[in-house]
């Protein structure tokens, strides 16, 4: 599951528009008011600016938190009250399944949103996803999290190690090249490889056809090889002190770039822009992406746009929502923060593929993820508490490896969380 999370964790309400404190329904004026929860870096901020300016009678309040994990425990606490939910709520693919389960609290957008925003407009796999078991559509997709790989060229360099686009492709062809250039690096510089165990984890996880649970909701932790062999192989890394040992997207790990306290991390697209705010000016350059990524990558990440049945104004907020999932709504949300498209069009769009970041050594951003997302065909299947097993069970069981407990301490403290957060 992608963790997209902005530079701080503390929750703000920004106000996409020329007026402050407003809630939906203000009776003050005759505009409609709506509200948009978000998480993280979704590059609305702009756009939000844009529709209020071309639809002079609908004032947005967008309310967004740091991180995905607090945002859902308010979405599914205001569920269960019944009340307080925004006119549109956005949903982490991590927690897609748990949502879906309670379709019966939101609107089906096939029915009350345009008709533009039909299945033609997303990836097939992407606009699947966004329905019930049902066939109910309850989210229109925003992004997909193509998985490339970023990294200090002038750290690589400083160890003797490749530190061109031709040269890291065999430091990063398999899991175990990384992790023996990883040793590499760590015997030469005395310095971290990574930054954390917990984003090479859930990367090398969300590139298995079964993940935490298989297709029928079984949890399937302790019997799916992969996730141990996987456990293993990290834990290992931890070992051979390739980690820096981060709690991701926490304080010390924003700092963490600015300081240049590891060489490489996993960069799914929508890591860019963490990767840029947190850096600062001085590492402009020094970063760059590559499209090699450790036994050929795949997605973590992707969101979706809902609108709960508790919305007052459904059909506004259904065209809002299509309108900020239109393909070139997707391409300025691209420009501006790096979640990446997941609709056909934006992916062709010759304005996304000639799309560049200055701030990163190879500028051609667009066309890297662009070339990365046509080979998805699907994405890992998200059972009931994926996210929570995700967030609140293997990320502090691997961070208390890093601490000092043992790996078979630590995969025992795993298996037994996710079968709490599974009952």
């Amino acid at each position: 599951m992608r963790q997209r999370l902005l530079a701080t964790a503390i929750a703000t309400a920004v106000v996409a528009g020329l007026v402050t404190g407003c809630g939906a329904g203000d009776a003050a004026d005759s505009k409609i008011h709506l509200t948009i929860a978000t998480f993280g870096e979704f590059g609305y901020e702009d756009l939000l600016k844009q529709y209020q300016t071309e639809h002079p009678n609908i004032v947005v309040t967008q309310h967004k938190v740091g991180q995905a994990a607090p945002h859902h425990k308010e979405l599914f606490t205001k569920l269960a009250a019944g009340s307080g939910l925004d006119d549109i709520e956005a949903i982490e693919e991590g927690y897609r399944a748990q949502v879906m389960a309670k379709s019966d609290k939101f609107n089906d957008l096939s029915k009350i949103g345009p008709a533009d925003a039909g299945p033609d407009r997303w990836l097939p796999w992407k606009y699947d996803a966004g329905k019930s078991k049902d066939g109910k559509l309850v989210g229109y997709g925003t992004d997909i999290g193509p998985l490339a790989m970023c990294y200090r060229t002038d750290m690589l360099k400083a160890a003797g190690l490749p530190s061109d686009p031709d040269g890291v492709k065999a430091l990063f062809a398999s899991w175990q090249s990384y992790f023996d250039a990883g040793k590499t690096y760590v015997q030469k510089t005395g310095k971290p490889w990574f930054d954390t165990s917990t984003q090479i984890f859930n990367a090398m996880h969300n590139q298995h056809d079964v993940g935490y649970y298989d297709q029928s909701d079984t949890l399937v932790v302790a019997s799916n090889p992969d996730i141990k062999k996987d456990w293993d192989a990290v834990t290992q890394a931890i070992a051979d002190k390739e980690s820096a040992k981060l709690v991701s997207f926490g304080n010390e790990w924003q700092a963490g770039f600015k300081t240049s306290a590891f060489a490489t991390t996993v960069c799914p697209a929508w890591m860019l822009g963490s990767i840029e705010q947190n850096s600062g000016p001085d590492n402009k350059g020094k970063w760059a992406v590559s499209s090699a990524f450790p036994d050929g990558g795949g997605n973590w990440g992707g969101s979706y746009l809902t609108v709960p049945l508790q919305s007052k104004h459904p059909k506004e907020a259904a065209e809002l929502a299509a309108w900020l999932t239109a393909p070139q709504q997707q391409i300025k949300a691209f420009v501006a923060k790096g979640p990446f498209p997941s609709q056909v069009q934006a992916l062709q769009s010759p304005e996304l593929q000639n799309t560049t970041n200055a701030y990163f050594a190879d500028p051609k951003t667009g066309a890297l993820y662009a070339e990365l997302a046509k080979k998805l065909t699907k994405a890992q299947y998200k059972g009931p508490a994926d996210g929570q097993i995700q967030d609140d069970v293997f990320a502090p069981a691997l961070q208390a490896v890093e601490q000092g407990k043992s790996a078979a301490d630590g995969w025992q403290q795993a298996v037994a969380g996710a079968q709490k957060a599974a009952k």
